[in-house]
């Protein structure tokens, strides 16, 4: 039988003459910031401090045993090296390698000695590369699009500059004799009510005659095959197999998968993996609309609640499957059913894949293209093909993966980014997407869907970003508009948006040390990556809020105010409009290091407001009042399995809390799907001091937070598993909001606030009473005499007088 031992102990990193401890898996950076050598990149503005350890060599060094093994052959199997490297053993070269995204084996049977990992700087390699093939253009200065590395480790608008190196996946030893099993494509589908798995398999001999045999377990069926040579097939049939579900929609029941590999009696090697039966289609067909874009699974069509997720640190070697799950557990915890793993960063481990197979979230995997017009030539196109076929493969036994998807912005940028005209000719990536990539999963992985691109419309006969037709990225609400803007449109699916906001107070607190905080402080500016950035944040602040005037710790709430309600305009309006626009992916989840950006939860893994908002916006059922046509309107949206039904309140209300005016409609509205009811215009507010409130039954909200919104809607926790939306017909900033006033309450483990007044946006940042703490909810509006009890944890010495100084709420224009 095949033995794999890891070979993870006993490395050296040479550094300046001398060597370090080194971890693998692992990067120079955290072995440098391990011994003392360097600086933690993610305080102050230490980040420009370590420039200088990307444009180094650098070498790890071991030493392989002599091992006494009764097996034929011994395989070094490196599972990632990023990225351009040499491998030596006993001065003999193993070979030479170019790319991260790609797993590496050696044959060293009878080979022991001093083994050596040396790295050349990518910057190096990527700006040979650049001179060998020519200039292309990017969305960023710096060359990521030369070589097979994470792009955005060359920095992005979210993320700093830490050009990594280093054995950043793990290491093994593998012996084996007469045959092992080299690759395994599991093709699983449903055919009439029956689980097939059908096992690919490719096997590398020693014995070129040895008879082998696959013997394939699933759900307590067997199934047995010869090999031929060097490929065989076995095919399972599971008889009224449980099917797999998105969260929401079903249970998640996954197969144990064993294949064994026999030579006669004896096994030679084994192979197992989780797998779920599932099918899964991408409905793009044409309509009165345009074309869509709506994910199938099992026949149901979806609205995707989706968010869009980067390498959760600059240095992914320090993800570990707890840190997946606790991140994974907030998205699907926040409503999300789909994660997006978007083209700048890495095909991510097991560990994520595994997480989002138990806990239902389905997966959009971008092929690692990003922002740039990328070379089709030699060394990279080879590459590109490897790299693709490899991970396909790897990715192929988990259910959750619905979609691969060829880039990230690369054909809206050849289109609108004044590519074409700079490439005259040379190329950038089309052949990759339109030609290699399809080519690649339709032969190995004709289980999933493919699409070209997000944003993509399907042809070059359309604008690559045309709203009317596949995926569309709106940025230009964040870049140049308000953000009511977002009810403009209904695209088809919208893959990309977002607003920003900085990270939590503590977050800053230790990611600063020793600042004066301000918007525009030193350490602040650093830590805003955005092509004017802040200047958006004001601009966009400006349009809703009165100025918070110098006022530091009211300028960070506003701002994250301003985040989840921006974000709240457009998946309101979007899901409004199911089943024309079929999805929404927030522009996103996760930081890779504490700085201002568009995530819902920041780099120190704290929750924004937006976050606690996502879990209202996300939920099954949502309550919003629209401007629809000039009127005013409900829309009831039902992405439960059951009908909504019951009465829908409305009150138009003073903001001393006077009622004007009452109306009590009727909901009926079907499963997976959206109901309008016109307001009778006698309810419509009008003016500074009026607004409207509505609330009707539904299943029980996640929690009490909301925003509301000028021209549009919010909603909360109306009490007895009800939601409200509220309506505000003027801008915060023109409210005649009065001064607030309420009670705070403390006991252990919660705070509870009773309004007096209407009390507008009401946050507790809980991390103002501990760094550890968190709250289980986040902004929430309270009308006179309402109380809501907001759960802490993480709070060792509850206190009413620091409780009432981590509140923030709106307060009336100076």
């Amino acid at each position: 039988m095949l033995e794999a031992s890891p070979l993870d102990d006993g490395w050296q990193l040479r550094h300046e003459g001398g060597t370090l401890p080194a971890v693998v898996p692992g990067c120079v950076h955290t072995d440098l910031l391990a011994a003392g050598v360097i600086p933690d990149p993610f305080l102050g503005r230490a980040e420009t401090e370590v420039a200088w350890v990307g444009r180094r060599e650098w070498t790890y060094e071991t030493r392989l045993p002599a091992v006494r093994s009764g097996h034929e052959q011994s395989d070094l199997v490196f599972e990632g090296l990023d990225t351009v490297a040499e491998i030596t053993l006993n001065g003999q070269l193993l070979g030479r390698v170019r790319n991260m995204h790609r797993a590496y084996r050696f044959d060293v049977t009878g080979l022991s000695g001093p083994l050596t990992v040396r790295f050349v700087s990518a910057y190096a390699e990527a700006e040979a590369v650049r001179g060998k093939l020519g200039d292309r253009p990017g969305a960023y200065p710096e060359p990521y699009q030369y070589l097979r590395k994470m792009a955005c480790s060359f920095g992005w608008d979210w993320g700093p500059t830490l050009v990594t190196a280093g054995i950043w996946r793990p290491v093994r030893m593998e012996r084996w004799s007469t045959a092992r099993l080299a690759r395994v494509r599991p093709l699983v589908t449903v055919e009439g009510g029956v689980g097939v798995v059908e096992l690919r398999v490719d096997v590398e001999r020693t014995r070129v005659e040895a008879g082998l045999v696959l013997e394939a377990r699933v759900g307590g069926r067997r199934a047995r095959a010869e090999v031929t040579g060097t490929h065989g097939v076995v095919r399972v049939e599971v008889p009224d197999a449980d099917l797999w579900w998105p969260r929401g929609y079903g249970e998640q029941v996954l197969y144990e998968v064993e294949l064994t590999l026999h030579h006669g009696n004896a096994p030679l090697d084994v192979w197992r993996r989780r797998v779920g039966f599932r099918s899964v289609g991408l409905d793009t067909s044409a309509d009165a609309h345009g074309s869509g874009f709506t994910l199938v699974v099992n026949g149901e069509r979806l609205f995707a609640r989706g968010v869009n997720w980067i390498p959760d640190d600059v240095f992914p070697s320090r993800v570990t499957r707890e840190r997946y799950r606790k991140r994974l557990r907030q998205a699907a915890d926040a409503g999300v059913d789909l994660v997006r793993v978007w083209g700048g960063g890495i095909y991510e481990s097991e560990d994520f894949y595994d997480v989002c197979d138990e806990l239902g979230l389905l997966v959009w995997q971008d092929f690692p293209f990003a922002c740039a017009a990328y070379p089709e030539e030699q060394p990279l196109r080879g590459e590109v093909e490897a790299e693709a076929r490899e991970n396909v493969v790897r990715l192929m036994p988990h259910p959750s993966l619905v979609l691969w998807n060829g880039n990230n912005e690369n054909l809206w940028g050849f289109r609108d980014w004044g590519w074409e005209e700079r490439l005259g000719g040379d190329s950038w990536g089309e052949g990759y997407y339109l030609g290699m990539l399809p080519r690649v999963v339709g032969e190995l992985d004709p289980t999933r869907p493919y699409t070209a691109g997000s944003p993509w419309s399907g042809s070059w006969e359309r604008h690559p970003n045309d709203p009317a037709h596949g995926t569309h990225h709106s940025w230009e609400v964040w870049n140049r508009q308000d953000y009511a803007e977002y009810r403009g449109e209904v695209p088809r699916f919208v893959a990309e948006f977002g607003w920003q906001a900085p990270p939590a107070h503590a977050t800053l607190r230790r990611a600063l040390p020793g600042e004066e905080l301000a918007a525009d402080s030193p350490g602040m500016l650093h830590h805003q990556k955005a092509e004017d950035g802040n200047g958006k944040l004001e601009r966009g602040l400006a349009r809703h809020f009165p100025s918070p005037q110098g006022d530091f710790d009211r300028w960070h709430y506003l701002t994250q105010v301003n985040q989840a309600r921006a974000v709240a305009t457009g998946i309101e309006h979007w899901r409004s409009h199911w089943p024309v626009c079929a999805g929404t992916i927030v522009w996103q989840l996760n930081d890779c290091w504490p700085v201002t950006s568009w995530a819902a939860i920041d780099g120190d893994g704290r929750e924004k407001p937006l976050y606690h908002e996502l879990r209202r916006l996300y939920a099954d059922r949502l309550l919003t009042l629209q401007v629809r046509d000039g009127r005013l309107v409900a829309a009831a949206v039902n992405q439960s399995a059951d009908p909504w039904t019951g009465p829908l309140t409305l009150r138009r209300l003073t903001v001393e809390g006077d009622v004007v005016g009452t109306a009590t409609l009727e909901l009926a509205v079907g499963a997976r799907s959206v109901g309008v009811l016109p307001v009778p215009a006698e309810l419509e507010p009008a003016g500074a001091k009026e607004f409207l409130v509505a609330d009707g039954g539904g299943l029980p909200a996640p929690d009490a937070s909301w925003s509301d919104g000028e021209d549009g809607g919010g909603g909360e926790d109306g009490g007895g598993g009800g939601l409200r939306a509220v309506h505000f017909p003027v801008a915060d900033r023109d409210i005649a909001l009065p001064r607030p006033e309420f009670r705070v309450d403390v006991t252990a483990g919660a705070v509870t606030v009773t309004a007096h007044t209407l009390v507008r946006d009401l946050l507790l940042q809980a991390d103002r009473l501990d760094p550890g703490a968190r709250a289980d909810r986040g902004l929430v509006t309270l009308l006179p005499g309402e109380q809501v009890t907001i759960g802490v944890t993480g709070w060792e010495t509850p206190d009413a007088a620091a409780a009432r100084a981590a509140l923030y709420c709106q307060e009336p224009a100076r």
